[in-house]
């Protein structure tokens, strides 16, 4: 498991999305119907398909549309809800407990993995299962995993334009890692430029509700699985009535403490000024505060633009520790001893 496997990973996303639309999702005639909620129920890389797909429709969607990761699920899912249970190796075991429940209750469900308990679960169960290519880390899947999501939503009729929003995605991230990807010149790459900033320093990532909270959040995780270092995540405008006030003590932290703002230009406008007297405040009490500009025009390329940039910049401060990206034993350990 070698970091060329990730790098390989990271110039390939482009193509997981052009893959998983031209396989397309056809639902059976009896799931085309009104539901009263959606909810995605996964963990990890598996999971963060549900809160970009929250995000993405909540603007546009009629029904609330929740992210489960737990081995249980709410109190109000029943026979009106859908249930799309979310795991790559279909073998992740909060995953199988909130989908046996989640049947128990009489939801809809439709299972995304590329096999494991899960697809034999759903199998059984006769629910529909979107097979995905296997043979990947999770979070480096996120094509595979979010386009069935987003094409689900578009066969329901809750959202419309999905294929034209996922075929932007991949003419965004196609032209992105010609400037970031490995080949690209070390001085004009800035995911290279970022990784430098934050190497030895304390990471937060700071994104806006509804807009780059999630991938926000994407950063933060990709961070911590692939340079396997802490980072921090939140959102405005709330962290400006909590985190705003923890910037003075202690002093030697926060002075090799790196703030990284996300900005989309469909920020709310005081959420924009926000941002602005956030730096003012904070400025002159951390390390650097980054500015990151989102590209494209719809929703979905905006924020896998944000995305792509965070997983390069994880990668390439993984090469700063001299760490291989691609492993993570801790988790695999963890596994193992819940399994004895």
């Amino acid at each position: 498991m070698t970091k060329e496997k990730m790098a390989t990973y990271l110039w390939n996303l482009p193509e997981q999305f052009a893959a998983m639309l031209q396989q397309g999702v056809q639902l059976p005639p009896n799931y085309i119907k009104k539901y009263h909620n959606i909810m995605v129920t996964g963990l990890g890389g598996s999971a963060i398909g549900g809160d970009i797909l929250r995000t993405y429709a909540q603007a546009r969607a009629a029904i609330p549309i929740t992210v489960n990761r737990d081995y249980d699920v709410p109190a109000f899912i029943d026979e009106n809800s859908l249930v799309l249970a979310a795991s790559y190796s279909g073998n992740t075991e909060e995953t199988l407990s909130a989908y046996c429940q989640a049947r128990d209750r009489g939801a809809s469900l439709i299972a995304v993995t590329s096999g494991g308990k899960l697809a034999d679960l759903a199998s059984a169960h006769g629910a529909p299962v979107v097979t995905i290519p296997g043979g990947l880390s999770p979070r480096a899947a996120t094509g595979y995993l979010f386009t069935p999501l987003a094409l689900i939503l578009q066969e329901l009729g809750i959202v419309d334009g999905v294929d034209k929003d996922l075929n932007e995605v991949v003419g965004v991230l196609q032209d992105m890692r010609r400037e970031i990807g490995p080949d690209a010149a070390s001085e004009g790459n800035l995911a290279r430029q970022i990784a430098r900033d934050l190497k030895g320093r304390l990471p937060l990532i700071w994104g806006s509700t509804g807009h780059t909270e999630i991938a926000a959040l994407r950063w933060k995780t990709q961070i911590n699985e692939n340079a396997k270092c802490p980072v921090f995540c939140n959102s405005f405008p709330e962290l400006n009535h909590n985190e705003i006030v923890g910037f003075e003590v202690p002093k030697e932290i926060l002075s090799n403490t790196v703030i990284v703002i996300l900005h989309d230009p469909e920020d709310h406008v005081q959420v924009k000024k926000r941002m602005e007297i956030s730096k003012q405040i904070i400025r002159d009490k951390v390390a650097k505060v980054l500015d990151v500009a989102s590209r494209g025009q719809g929703f979905l390329a905006k924020f896998y633009s944000l995305a792509y940039l965070g997983d390069y910049t994880s990668f390439y401060l993984a090469e700063e520790y001299a760490i291989n990206p691609t492993p993570v034993t801790v988790i695999d350990f963890l596994k193992s001893e819940l399994n004895r």
